[in-house]
């Protein structure tokens, strides 16, 4: 017999597998669309309809013109909103609930290494939570810009980094938010964490002097001047705010 209604658990591991989805890869031929459907027993479809619904939540989606399905219910709505006041917490409770559903720790469960944790109790518990958390903003990030760089393009995984524009340490309430994150390689990551280049509100990218200063010395440079004034390739959920690139080019941009 089919199930009508979802649980708030259901619908909350459901929204942890839209976060980890690139938005063109939520169908039913998606191997996580069919793994949650066994998961919690629900069918296929109704798994890939409970993705797309929340898609037209999703403000990255409105400003592309993109819709998900026009119909869907309070209870996803509640979810997103839930989400949006507090990625720290809820992001872990979608991994534990998932953890449940799977009869497994949250660690192995989220595949986070843990050998290195020879330490019981709270401690242990804050380091895995952590650490579990930092799995789902990386694994968020990647697909929101469908596991490429958003300056060069890159697609190699092992290159990728799923940086922050207002930094880790800085702002606790959105160090989870996807929107305060960016894919990036690992090279322009670092330069952009140290403010040799930001990227402005209106979503280009910009070299600070010293660091054209030092390209001037280097004949045929190829990292960093092709990408200068260029947009970045904007992802397809979860759209930077501009508030938080607003920081980043006043307070950690060094253009002098």
């Amino acid at each position: 017999m089919q199930k009508h209604n979802w649980t708030r658990e259901e619908l909350i591991v459901a929204f942890n597998l839209y976060c980890k989805t690139p938005f063109a890869k939520i169908d039913t031929r998606n191997s996580g669309v069919k793994e949650l459907a066994h998961i919690i027993g629900r069918s296929v479809s109704a798994v890939a309809l409970t993705l797309v619904n929340f898609a037209r939540l999703d403000p990255a989606l409105r400003a592309r013109n993109v819709s998900g399905m026009r119909h869907g219910s309070k209870a996803q709505e509640k979810i997103w909103n839930e989400f949006a006041g507090n990625w720290e917490s809820l992001a872990f409770e979608s991994e534990r609930i998932l953890a449940d559903y799977k009869k497994t720790p949250v660690e192995e469960s989220a595949r986070i290494f843990t050998d290195d944790l020879n330490i019981e109790g709270r401690e242990r518990e804050s380091i895995v939570k952590t650490r579990v958390n930092q799995n789902f903003f990386r694994a968020t990030v990647l697909a929101s810009y469908n596991n490429h760089c958003c300056i060069t393009g890159i697609s190699v995984p092992e290159l990728l980094v799923a940086g922050h524009i207002i930094p880790w340490a800085t702002d606790k309430k959105n160090r989870m938010n996807p929107a305060n994150g960016l894919c990036l390689n690992a090279l322009h990551d670092r330069a952009f964490d140290k403010g040799l280049l930001t990227i402005t509100p209106d979503y280009t990218v910009k070299l600070s002097a010293p660091l054209l200063e030092k390209l001037k010395k280097i004949k045929s440079e190829l990292f960093f001047l092709p990408y200068n004034g260029q947009k970045i390739q904007l992802p397809s959920k979860f759209l930077p705010l501009k508030e938080f690139f607003e920081y980043h080019n006043s307070v950690i941009f060094k253009n002098e």
